[in-house]
């Protein structure tokens, strides 16, 4: 088998190329090939040793298909000791993106030349794990302590500029990589530079309180997080023990990260996420449809986050407004969020004023003519959507694909208003849509497998994760999220405090509470949807009788300053509110409720175990395509703490079996209506199987 790394002399240099497509990974024969390479060098005519990638990139990480295998040999640390121990000066050419185990490479190497355009990067914090072959301690000795640890504990690559200012890179160049790496490495030479191992340079001093000052702000940041808090005990050991020592302790908290659930989680959210994109019964050469221009129908606060969305990408925007005022408050919102953008540096002053003059507004229809896409995103009312579709049916040039960005409504009843249903597709943004990762692509039963794979190609191109899901009321996030926010409203009024019930849920991992989210969405939003349904449709009375009540008070959340929280008029900081207690218990009294304690571990498992059963039922009926869809949907768009791994991977970790038997241990207290445990988790259980073997019909 030839391998993948080939090593020859040029003009008195050993040159060692990579060839692994696609990203030049980490594979044992990557690793075998540059330590014979490196060997080969200490022997022959070289007088230095560049090492450098073909392709797209230098090595861009470790080897996924060997995520879960025993490692095998050379294993990465001790290959990077010997590139570092070579007796010749070794040069690292990096393009593209080092990253992890690349980069590690690169480090251990005695020089660093990139191209400007390259990336580099440590982002094993992503996947609950931290550098382990010298990564934590070589940084520190070329970039310092705190360059490091906002490098490696935010897991985001930095351009080679960057890298070169904080001591990472030593040449950054323009032209062709290859020839000016090796016309640095004959300068290197005919300078006689040093071998300059990384590992024998020393560290800047630095107060012992400034490791401290960064648990505090992990406590904070990444709460519960244990490979975060690891890295930061492996920077401080490379400032307090010995190259040789610090590595030691590198290996063993990154063998405790390997053995973490944390990991586990992460690593599975990672393959999940590439999986998503894929559509089972899909051709992967399928003709996509060309989308150059995007129209948006409706200029509030999603439409003009959507609108952002595009316009961030490069692609140009027209928004659609009823009327002349509406349009300018629109795009005022735009302007607004820029702005802002601006004001945290997320942006420069330019940036945000190119991205803007791609956003242009109109109240005529006929101005959608020539746009190869169009999102609706009006307010939930299906007969108004409907209306707009058959506007549109008119307006939108042949081939233009028709989009609702709707959180629960039925797709095909919206297609139907068209003549081309198969043009039209749900696609579900979350809120602040030009923030929030996930984007829900809605297959209609009509919608064309061209429009389908268009769109999910699209979500990517506007950095978007998609997350494919069939029609059903609430797709695959909002229809679990119903019996998650249910058995919330009925732990309260059951005997908890909103305080409690946020506090159970935020401790566990949730970004937030469950009863903070209603007053951050508004409390009239489910007021009026329920007033629409005749009352026998409305559910659970005791599911809905508090938030009614606050909505009827005038309390709509912390958009009126008061909801279940009261809220700070300039800060909307809240703040616990005895008024509340009092409408709960005068509601539970109402409905009979004899209130008691209600502990933390079963708010827990109420919510979540509600999530994890509706999530069953949708993987059966074939909504999701795959368990780990949801997890991606729940992490990215619901607030699910990464580190758990979603909802399905988190049952799966619990046991099945547990997880059934406490959804029939509250069938038995709370009744079958919201605790029959969905068939597919009795045929698990029976076959003691797990939810991640499953593949939905």
């Amino acid at each position: 088998m030839t391998s993948p790394v080939s090593y020859k002399i040029v003009d008195d240099i050993g040159v060692i190329s990579i060839n692994n497509p696609p990203v030049n990974a980490l594979s044992q024969a990557v690793r075998q090939g540059l330590l014979e390479a490196i060997r080969s060098a200490q022997t022959d005519a070289s007088r230095a040793v560049l090492i450098q990638c073909d392709g797209r990139t230098f090595i861009a990480g470790a080897d996924i298909t060997e995520f879960g295998k025993p490692p095998a040999e050379p294993y990465l640390p001790d290959l990077l000791d010997e590139i570092e121990a070579s007796a010749k000066p070794v040069v690292a050419a990096l393009h593209g993106t080092a990253l992890g185990g690349g980069f590690e490479t690169a480090l251990a190497s005695h020089y660093r030349i990139a191209v400007d355009s390259g990336k580099v990067g440590l982002p094993e914090v992503k996947l609950g794990l931290l550098p382990g072959a010298g990564g934590t301690q070589r940084v520190p000795r070329l970039a310092g302590v705190e360059a490091t640890l906002d490098l490696i504990l935010s897991g985001t690559p930095i351009s080679a500029g960057h890298a070169a200012e904080i001591g990472l890179v030593d040449k950054v160049v323009t032209g062709n990589l290859y020839d000016e790496a090796l016309s640095y490495t004959k300068q290197l030479v005919n300078d006689n530079a040093p071998l300059r191992r990384t590992r024998e340079l020393t560290i800047d001093t630095v107060d012992s309180s400034l490791f401290d000052s960064y648990r505090q702000n992990l406590d904070k940041r990444a709460r519960k997080q244990t490979a975060p808090q690891r890295i930061v005990d492996c920077v401080e050991a490379a400032v307090t023990l010995s190259f040789e020592a610090g590595q030691k302790r590198e290996r063993q908290l990154f063998t405790e990260c390997m053995q973490d659930s944390q990991s586990v989680a992460m690593q599975h959210l990672f393959f999940a996420e590439r999986e998503a994109a894929k559509i089972i019964g899909l051709p992967r050469d399928i003709a996509r449809r060309e989308i150059e221009q995007v129209g948006i129908i409706g200029g509030g606060t999603m439409g003009g986050g959507i609108a952002m969305s595009f316009a961030n990408a490069g692609i140009p925007v027209t928004l659609i407004e009823v009327n002349a005022e509406a349009l300018e408050r629109g795009l005022s919102i735009v302007d607004k969020n820029y702005a802002g953008s601006v004001k945290r540096g997320k942006l420069s002053k330019e940036q945000a004023q190119q991205r803007r003059s791609l956003i242009e507004g109109d109240t005529d229809y006929a101005a959608l003519a020539d746009v190869d896409l169009v999102i609706e995103a009006v307010f939930e009312d299906v007969e108004l959507k409907k209306d707009i579709f058959g506007r549109l049916d008119k307006a939108c040039k042949p081939g233009a694909i028709l989009a609702t960005n709707t959180s629960y409504q039925d797709v095909n009843e919206i297609a139907a208003a068209t003549s081309r249903p198969e043009d039209v597709i749900g696609t579900h943004f979350f809120s602040p849509a030009h923030i929030m990762k996930l984007l829900e692509v809605v297959r209609a039963d009509k919608t064309a497998a061209d429009v389908l794979a268009t769109c999910m190609a699209l979500a990517k191109r506007i950095r978007k994760t998609p997350v494919m899901s069939r029609v059903c009321y609430g797709f695959i996030g909002n229809r679990m999220l119903q019996g998650y926010f249910r058995e919330a409203q009925l732990c309260l009024i059951e005997g908890g405090t909103p305080e409690s019930i946020d506090a159970a849920m935020y401790d566990w991992g949730m970004a937030m509470g469950p009863i903070s989210v209603a007053d951050l969405a508004g409390l009239d939003v489910g007021y009026k949807a329920r007033a629409a349904l005749p009352v026998e449709k409305r559910g659970d009375p005791r599911s809905y009788r508090v938030p009614d009540a606050l909505v009827e008070m005038g309390r709509l959340g912390q958009k009126s300053g008061a909801g279940f929280y009261a809220y700070d008029a300039e800060t909307r900081k809240k703040s616990s509110d005895p008024a509340v207690l009092e409408v709960i218990e005068r509601e539970a009294t109402a409905l009979g409720i004899e209130r008691r304690p209600i502990e933390a571990d079963e708010i827990i498992d109420r919510l979540i175990f509600a999530l994890v059963n509706e999530g069953l039922r949708i993987l059966e009926e074939g909504i999701a395509q795959r368990p780990g869809d949801i997890d991606v949907v729940y992490v990215y768009g619901y607030g699910f703490p990464a580190w758990r791994g979603g909802p399905m991977h988190y049952a799966d970790a619990v046991g099945l079996e547990t997880v059934l038997a406490r959804i029939n241990e509250f069938r038995e207290r709370f009744g079958e209506e919201n605790w029959t445990p969905a068939p597919l988790l009795e045929k698990l259980v029976a076959e003691n199987s797990s939810i991640r073997l499953f593949s939905p019909p």
